[in-house]
């Protein structure tokens, strides 16, 4: 049953509702903010009870996609609102925290944060203008490049990443996090015309299927699987397991990579195998082990250290043992080799009042004979006599006259094997003063003012052995030490106004440990040195007083003529020089000894020591020196001037004397020297002989004997010497044009240096030096005809090509009529290559040397390829 309520009772109901509906909202808003209300407190109450105060509640918002602000420019652009993607045209770039992009398309969908970049494209649809995508100051190109700036994941598609002296192209690379990359089928290479994009095709690379990229903070490293060298994309059998190549700005441990080859003298080999490895900021260490196969070993460590703008040098050490031949028969051979070396240099800026430097190279007797290095044939070390070590170390001051050196030298004689020995020696000089300067700083005038005195002190020990007893205890037993003082007293002044004299007066003081006592022997039939330690002395001293002008002489010719006038200045001197004879008994420096037929012949007590021992002979000597210089000038169509100044002779001096003390031949020999140039300076001379004023007779075996007969003047020597270095520049004619004048053609990529003609050939310059050294040389000693030395050096260089290279060097001995030392190098340029070979063909040391390589350093030690010939006397080489 139902009941019905009237039509206006519910119209009024309907009405009051309507009234009512702000009071139902607001009473549902107000419940609804008591729920969230009540909520939060539950929530916070839950912090408060955990670690979180009620008053520092806050509410955390919801994590927003990016981490910095996207910013993007481009000529065009367009965003798709349904599909959240945006699109960049035309030089686009987008900046997202440290990476930067720039493309000719880019494309962004900010739902997957995936960003798409495209390089330029030509009407075929190849890349002509990559993407650039850089990355903490790095660069990387790109054709295509795909960047999840979510995940911070990248694709990219033929990236180019420029690492130290090489760049690595991979068809796709990943980018796993900011310091891993991975590449397939990525290639190396150091090409520099690839690198500035001068070519797109590299001469060379390294081919590896799969390459890993990790960067760290201070260096990077590749590693790499298998990998294969390509030589103009062609495929080579160098092979490779793996490789890892460290790119840094700092050096790395690693292992050196050996070459190997085969040598009929020893066998086998492996060249070069070691390791480096750098020690703090300042040092590296390496060693090098060499091995042959018929017994011969070779070690070479080397520590190397710099300190800029204080010092740098370097230790190095060699020693191996060389086995030749076989055991057992005639041929074979074995010797031990040593050397040991250091170099340190001081730089000039480290301080001024405290220097240290050092030259040490000391080898074994043998050690360029036997060494089975052939670059010590090649660079002519084999050809040294003699070889020395010195160590210094001199200290000035700042407000003190004096300069104190202390030094240790160590000399050796490849000939004799002697080995002469300073350790130490010590020099303390004091600088040259005026002794009465005057007080007010003015100039200098007379005999007195201009008084200089020049002094100084030297300590040294010093020895003189055979090589065998070195640091041994017979060398200590001959050791001599020394003690010297010299002062050195000089003047001069002006007289007659044309005139200078000059005084001077020197004193020398000697001390030593040592003095030698000599005798005859009569039963081994020699004479017998001994040094008996005994601290004695010596001085000496002289004075010469001598006179000095300067006379000028002009000759003109004719105006118009050639020769307009020649020019001679004369520098005559005439100086008188007195020493006793500190051979005299008074002065107890000489004592005497019976011969081995009862002869008395004296000798001095200090012969042998350091400083050496007192002259003997009262010497009251009068010189004469005549300097000359004669110039002339010509007329010259090629000087502004219209004349030209000629060098007739440079210097042409003459000089003898005269000793009123001599008991006989009191006339010294006559000394002519001479130089002067030819051809505008370029052909130099340099002449000397001596003339002897007294008669030699010879008799019938040819044999000289010296008389008193004076003005019978004989040559007794003569020397002369000629350099002329000649080049290509000297024979240039000025008015040529170069080629790149004449053709206007051009080589293309990698032939620059080519211009080609009409016809299609090439043309270049051609550079080119020659040395010519010439010696003629005549010596005149007791016999008639004496000894002569003529020889004839050359040395130079011609470039065939822009890359091609060719040096030499010979001489030609015309007494002996003999080929001497010859070399003979080539060197050809291949742009990322060295190719040399270095080739001795005459002589004792007949060796060739060929070397192809890379030049970048982080792959000149892994990549060449040596061979070497040895030095056999029947080699065909």
């Amino acid at each position: 049953m139902f009941n019905f309520e009237p039509y206006n009772f519910k119209v009024n109901r309907i009405k009051i509702g309507i009234k009512n509906i702000p009071l139902f909202l607001i009473i549902l808003i107000f419940n609804s903010f008591l729920a969230n209300l009540n909520a939060q407190i539950s929530v916070k109450n839950e912090i408060v009870n955990d670690t979180v105060p009620k008053t520092d509640t806050l509410k955390i918002p919801a994590k927003e996609q990016l981490d910095d602000v996207v910013r993007t420019k481009a000529e065009y652009n367009r965003n798709d609102v349904n599909k959240k993607m945006s699109f960049f045209n035309e030089k686009a770039q987008m900046i997202y925290q440290d990476i930067q992009i720039d493309a000719d398309y880019i494309s962004i969908d900010w739902n997957t944060g995936i960003v798409f970049a495209r390089g330029k494209l030509d009407k075929n649809g190849r890349v002509i203008e990559p993407v650039i995508t850089t990355q903490a100051g790095k660069k990387y190109e790109t054709d295509q490049f795909t960047f999840n700036y979510k995940t911070r994941q990248a694709i990219a598609y033929n990236a180019r990443t420029e690492e130290s002296e090489g760049v690595i192209v991979a068809e796709k690379t990943k980018k796993v996090s900011d310091s891993v990359f991975t590449m397939r089928r990525g290639m190396y290479t150091t090409d520099d015309y690839f690198i500035k994009k001068k070519d797109t095709t590299a001469d060379y690379y390294l081919l590896a299927k799969d390459i890993k990229l990790v960067k760290g903070k201070t260096k990077t490293q590749v590693i790499t699987g298998p990998v294969q060298m390509y030589i103009e994309q062609v495929p080579t059998p160098l092979i490779l397991p793996f490789a890892i190549l460290p790119f840094s700005e700092k050096r790395s441990a690693g292992i050196l990579i050996p070459s190997f080859g085969e040598r009929e003298d020893v066998g086998f080999f492996l060249n070069g195998l070691g390791y480096y490895q750098p020690i703090g900021e300042h040092f590296d260490f390496k060693t090098l082990i060499d091995f042959y196969t018929k017994g011969s070993w070779n070690i070479r460590p080397e520590l190397n250290y710099k300190k800029n703008y204080r010092y740098s040098g370097n230790f190095m050490a060699e020693m191996g043992t060389t086995v030749r031949g076989i055991k057992g028969l005639s041929d074979y051979s074995k010797a031990a080799t040593y050397r040991i070396g250091w170099r340190h240099q001081q730089d000039s800026k480290a301080n001024p009042y405290l220097n240290f430097s050092a030259s040490v190279d000391i080898v074994s007797n043998k050690f360029y004979n036997n060494t089975v290095n052939n670059n010590y044939f090649i660079n002519q070390n084999v050809l040294n006599t003699q070889q020395n070590s010195t160590l210094s170390l001199t200290k000035r001051f700042l407000t003190l006259p004096i300069t104190i050196t202390g030094t240790a030298s160590y000399s050796q004689n490849f000939t004799d094997n002697t080995v002469n020995l300073r350790l130490p020696q010590l020099n303390v000089a004091i600088n040259q003063f005026y002794l009465f300067k005057p007080k007010d700083g003015g100039p200098r005038q007379g005999l007195l003012e201009n008084l200089t005195i020049n002094t100084g002190l030297n300590f040294s020990n010093y020895v003189t052995a055979q090589g065998a007893i070195m640091f041994k205890k017979e060398m200590w037993d001959r050791m001599q030490t020394g003690l010297q003082n010299n002062i050195a007293l000089g003047t001069n002044t002006t007289v007659a106004k044309y005139f200078t004299l000059s005084l001077s007066a020197n004193a020398n003081n000697v001390l030593t440990t040592k003095i030698l006592s000599r005798s005859y022997n009569p039963v081994t039939n020699t004479i017998e040195d001994t040094y008996n330690k005994k601290i004695s002395g010596f001085s000496t001293f002289s004075t010469s007083a001598s006179m000095q002008t300067t006379l000028y002489g002009m000759l003109n010719f004719k105006k118009g003529s050639a020769i307009q006038a020649i020019r001679h200045m004369m520098t005559p001197s005439i100086g008188f020089t007195y020493s006793p004879d500190f051979g005299a008994p008074g002065w107890g420096y000489f004592r005497n000894y019976y011969g081995m037929h009862g002869a008395m012949s004296a000798y001095s007590i200090f012969e042998g020591s350091v400083f050496g021992s007192p002259s003997v002979g009262l010497i009251q000597s009068l010189g004469f020196n005549i300097g000359n210089n004669i110039e002339m000038k010509v007329r010259s169509k090629k000087d502004s001037t219209g004349v030209k100044k000629v060098k007739i002779f440079e210097s042409l001096n003459l000089s003898g004397g005269y000793n009123f003390a001599a008991p006989n031949f009191k006339w010294s020999m006559i000394n002519v020297n001479a130089q002067t140039s030819f051809f505008n300076n370029k052909l130099s001379v340099n002449s000397s002989l001596v003339i002897d004023p007294y008669e030699t007779i010879y008799n019938d075996l040819g044999v000289g004997t010296r008389t008193e007969n004076f003005g019978r003047f004989s040559l007794q020597g003569f020397n002369v010497q000629a350099a002329f270095p000649l080049n290509s520049e000297l024979f240039k004619n000025e008015k040529e044009a170069k080629p790149e004048e004449i053709y206007k053609t051009k080589g293309e990529i990698r032939n620059e240096n080519y211009f080609f003609d009409d016809h299609n050939y090439a043309h270049f310059t051609q550079p080119w030096t020659l040395n010519l050294n010439a010696n003629y040389a005549y010596y005149k000693t007791a016999t008639r005809f004496g000894n002569r030395v003529a020889a004839l050096g050359l040395d130079g260089t011609v470039k065939l090509t822009p890359f091609w290279n060719i040096n030499w060097s010979s001489n030609y001995d015309f007494i002996t009529k003999k080929i001497g030392y010859t070399r003979l190098g080539f060197n050809r340029d291949q742009r990322s290559f060295i190719i040399s070979f270095n080739w001795i063909p005459f002589g004792q040391y007949k060796v060739y040397d060929f070397f192809i390589g890379i030049k970048a350093n982080i792959l000149k030690d892994a990549l060449k390829y040596k061979a070497r010939s040895f030095t056999e006397p029947n080699s065909p080489f």
